[in-house]
C-alpha cells in the first residue's frame, strides 16, 4: 500500500467517523435528520469496509464501537473524583417551602431562583471526557466507587463518543445523568421475555439497570436504551454561572438534556411548575416519578453545601403513584415456553395512568397468597413504573363472602398434564414439552437467529402450523412440504419455497447451535458452545452424567441436572432421533485433513472488536485449524488476539507475559497456516 493511498484512507476514515457521529446526533438527539436512512447506511457501510482493511484506524469515537464489543468477564471499579450524591426526597409541598426557607437562610437573603425538571426514574450514570473524548462511563455505585460500564454506555446512540463543537474542549468534563428505557421499548422487551418463559422486569428502571449490568455489550445494544444529562461532576477548563447555562452547554456538546424545564423566580412558581409537570407526566417517552427542584445559581452550591448523602441546593419532589379501584372478574393462567404457569387477573375495565386496564399479572401463587387476592375482590391497581398494571392491595372492607380463593391448577390449563413445583422455587410448571403453548414457543426458540436461524418462521406461521397439528415439535419442521405451507394464511409459493429452503439450510448448523436450539433449561449460547468443546456429538452429551458435566468450567450442579433430565426424557430422545433421520447435523464439525493440526496445542483468547469477521467466525476458524478458544486468560493461554476496546483480558495477558497480536497479525497467522 502506497503512502499516498494510506493517507487517503486515513483521511476518509476521519471524515466518515465525524460525519456519521454528526448524523447520529441530528437523528437521535435533535430528531432533525439531514439524510435518508439509505444514505446513512451507505456511509456506515463504507466506514465499516475501510476499517476491515485497516482496523488500526479505529478510534475511541468510532461509530462501529456502538454495536458492542466482546462480552466482559467482570466490571472494573471506578472511583468518582466528585462523589455522586443522591437527592433527598419529599412528598409534601410544605416541605418544599421549608427547603426554600433553608436555602434563603443559608444565603443570607441573597436573590435566588430555581429550575424545575422531570425526575426521570432511570439509572444514574457518570461520563468522563478528557479533551473531548469519552474515556470512561460508570454507575453511581455507593456514590464514591461505581462500576466501569463504558462498553455498555457506548452502545447508547444519544451519548456522544466525542464532544461536538469547534471551540477548545475542556481538559476534563464529567457529565452526569440518567439512563432509561422507553415505555415502548420496555413493553417490547417484556413481551419477548414472556415468550421465552423468563421472569419479567418489574418496571423500566429495573429493565435499564438489568441491561447495564449485562457483561455482553452486544445484548445491551439491542435493548434500545437512552439517556438524559443534567449535571456535572469534575470539571476543568470551563465554568457556568447558572444551571440553565450549563444545560445549554451540554446540549451544544451533543448531549440530550431534559426536554422540558421551568425557571422559577420563587417557591410559588416552583409549586405551580411541579403541578404542571404532574399533569403531563404521561406525555414523556420515559417514566418519571416526580420533579427535581434545583437552585439555578451555581455559585451558591459551595455555600449551601451538602449533608453526608445529599446536596442542600436540590431536592426531589415525588408524585404519589396513580391508583384505581376495580373488581377481579376472574384469574386465568398463561403458559410460557419453559412451561411456567403465570396467573393473570381479568379486571373490570378501569383507567390508570392514562390508559384503560383490563388485565394485571399476579406473578405467582405465593404473591396471591401474601396479598390474599381472591376472585371477586375489589382491588387497588397501579401501573408499576407507570407501565405494567399491578394489583397492589385488596379492599377487604368490600368483601361480601362470596369471593373465591384461587389455587394454581394441578393440571396444565392448555394440555391437561400434571403440573409440578420444585422445592425452593415459586414457579409452577407444566413439564409436558408436547403442550401446544410450549411447543409454539419452543419452535420459535429453535428457529431463532442464534439457534437454527430459520428465516421466515414467525409467530403467526408457527401458530397455524401447531394449531393445525402440522407440527408437534421442532423436528417436524423437516417433514414440511412447500405445497402444504402454500395453503396457509398469508403464505404463497415464493414464501413457502423460501421457508423450505431455510429449513433445509439449517440442517448443517454447528453442533452448539443445535444444543442451544433444543431449549434445555439453563443452557444458553455460551454454555452450548462449552458443551460442544467437550463433547463431539449430541450422543456423547446425552450419555454424560452429572459428575462429568460439572467438571466443565462454568457448569454447576443445577445446569448439569437440567441437562441430564432433558436427555432422560423419552420424548426428547424421540425428537433427537427425528432430527437425525431428517439429516440435521448432530456432531461437532470435524477438522479437515488439510488443516488438521496446524494450530494444534494452541489456545486463543479473543478480546476487543474484530472488523474482518465476528468473534464466532474467528473462533470457528481457530477450531477448524485445530486450535482451542477460551473465554478467559490463564497461564495455559498461548495467544491473545486484541482489537480496539480490549480491556481486562488484555491487561491480564500483559501481566502474565502471554503473546499478544492484533487483528492484522491474526489474519496473517491463519493465512500462513493454510
Amino acid at each position: 500500500m502506497s503512502a499516498d493511498n494510506d493517507d487517503k484512507i486515513k483521511k476518509r476514515v476521519e471524515y466518515l467517523t465525524k460525519e456519521i457521529n454528526r448524523h447520529n446526533y441530528l437523528y437521535y438527539v435533535l430528531a432533525r435528520p439531514e439524510i435518508s436512512d439509505r444514505e446513512y447506511d451507505k456511509l456506515y457501510a463504507e466506514l465499516e469496509e475501510l476499517l476491515k482493511q485497516r482496523p488500526d484506524l479505529i478510534t475511541p469515537d468510532s461509530p462501529i464501537l456502538r454495536v458492542g464489543g466482546e462480552p466482559l468477564e467482570e466490571f472494573k471499579h471506578v472511583q468518582h473524583i466528585v462523589p455522586m450524591m443522591s437527592l433527598s426526597n419529599t412528598y409534601s409541598k410544605e416541605e418544599l417551602i421549608e427547603f426554600d426557607n433553608r436555602v434563603r437562610k443559608l444565603l443570607g437573603g441573597r436573590a435566588v431562583s430555581y429550575v424545575v425538571e422531570p425526575k426521570i426514574d432511570g439509572v444514574a450514570v457518570s461520563l468522563m471526557y478528557e479533551n473531548g473524548i469519552l474515556v470512561v462511563g460508570s454507575t453511581r455505585g455507593d456514590g464514591v466507587v461505581g462500576d466501569d460500564i463504558t462498553a455498555n454506555l457506548r452502545t447508547i446512540r444519544t451519548i456522544p463518543l466525542r464532544l461536538f463543537g469547534d471551540t477548545k474542549m475542556p481538559a476534563r468534563l464529567e457529565v452526569r445523568g440518567e439512563v432509561y428505557m422507553t415505555k415502548e421499548g420496555f413493553q417490547k422487551l417484556n413481551k419477548e421475555k414472556e415468550e421465552r418463559g423468563e421472569e419479567l422486569f418489574a418496571n423500566p428502571r429495573n429493565a435499564a439497570a438489568g441491561s447495564l449490568k449485562l457483561l455482553d455489550p452486544k445484548i445491551v445494544a439491542q435493548r434500545n436504551l437512552d439517556a438524559v444529562f443534567y449535571a456535572t461532576g469534575a470539571v476543568e477548563g470551563i465554568e457556568w454561572e447558572t444551571h440553565e447555562e450549563m444545560c445549554l452547554a451540554l446540549k451544544n456538546f451533543g448531549f440530550k438534556i431534559p426536554s422540558r424545564s421551568w425557571k422559577c423566580s420563587d417557591i410559588s412558581e416552583v409549586l405551580k411548575a411541579i403541578s404542571e409537570l404532574q399533569q403531563m407526566r404521561h406525555d414523556f417517552p420515559f417514566e418519571i416519578d416526580g420533579a427535581v427542584v434545583k437552585v439555578n445559581e451555581r455559585k451558591y452550591y459551595q455555600t449551601l453545601g451538602a449533608t453526608a448523602k445529599s446536596p442542600r441546593w436540590a431536592v426531589a419532589y415525588k408524585y404519589e403513584p396513580e391508583r384505581a379501584r376495580t373488581k377481579i372478574r376472574d384469574i386465568i393462567v398463561q403458559v410460557g415456553r419453559t412451561g411456567i404457569l403465570t396467573p393473570v387477573a381479568e379486571l373490570e375495565p378501569v383507567s390508570v395512568a392514562g390508559s384503560v386496564i383490563t388485565r394485571a399479572t399476579l406473578h405467582n401463587e405465593d404473591e396471591i397468597i401474601r396479598k390474599d387476592i381472591r376472585i371477586g375482590d375489589f382491588v387497588f391497581v397501579e401501573k408499576a413504573g407507570d407501565v405494567i398494571p399491578a394489583v397492589v392491595g385488596v379492599d377487604v372492607s368490600a368483601r361480601k363472602g362470596d369471593e373465591k380463593i384461587f389455587r394454581m391448577p394441578k393440571r396444565c390449563p392448555v394440555c391437561g398434564q400434571p403440573t409440578t413445583r420444585k422445592e425452593g422455587e415459586v414457579a409452577v410448571r407444566c413439564e409436558n414439552m408436547q403442550c401446544p403453548a410450549q411447543i409454539k414457543r419452543w419452535i420459535l426458540h429453535f428457529a431463532q437467529r442464534r439457534a437454527m436461524d430459520i428465516e421466515g418462521l414467525g409467530d403467526a406461521l408457527v401458530d397455524q402450523l401447531v394449531d393445525k397439528q402440522m407440527i408437534r415439535d421442532p423436528a417436524d419442521l423437516y417433514s414440511l412440504k412447500a405445497e402444504d405451507i402454500e395453503k396457509l394464511e398469508r403464505m404463497g409459493k415464493k414464501s413457502a419455497a423460501n421457508l423450505i429452503a431455510g429449513i433445509e439450510d439449517s440442517k448443517n448448523r454447528d453442533l452448539w447451535r443445535v444444543i442451544f436450539a433444543m431449549g434445555i433449561r439453563h443452557v444458553g449460547e455460551g454454555t452450548a458452545q462449552r458443551l460442544e468443546q467437550h463433547f463431539a456429538s449430541m450422543d456423547e452429551l446425552a450419555q454424560a452424567d452429572k459428575e462429568k458435566l460439572t467438571l466443565i468450567p462454568d457448569i454447576g450442579p443445577v445446569v448439569a441436572e437440567s441437562i441430564c433430565m432433558f436427555f432422560a426424557d423419552p420424548k426428547n430422545k424421540k425428537v433427537i432421533e427425528k432430527l437425525r433421520s431428517a439429516g440435521v447435523n448432530l456432531k461437532r464439525k470435524q477438522i479437515t485433513t488439510a488443516t488438521k493440526g496446524k494450530l494444534a496445542g494452541l489456545t486463543f483468547v479473543l478480546t476487543g472488536t474484530l472488523m474482518s469477521m465476528t468473534r464466532d467466525q474467528a473462533s470457528e476458524k481457530i477450531r477448524q485449524l485445530g486450535g482451542n478458544v477460551s473465554s478467559s486468560v490463564s497461564k495455559k493461554t498461548s495467544i491473545v488476539v486484541a482489537g480496539p476496546g480490549a480491556g481486562s483480558k488484555l491487561a491480564e495477558a500483559q501481566r502474565l507475559g502471554i503473546k499478544i497480536i492484533d487483528e492484522q497479525e491474526f489474519l496473517k497467522l491463519i493465512e500462513e497456516k493454510k
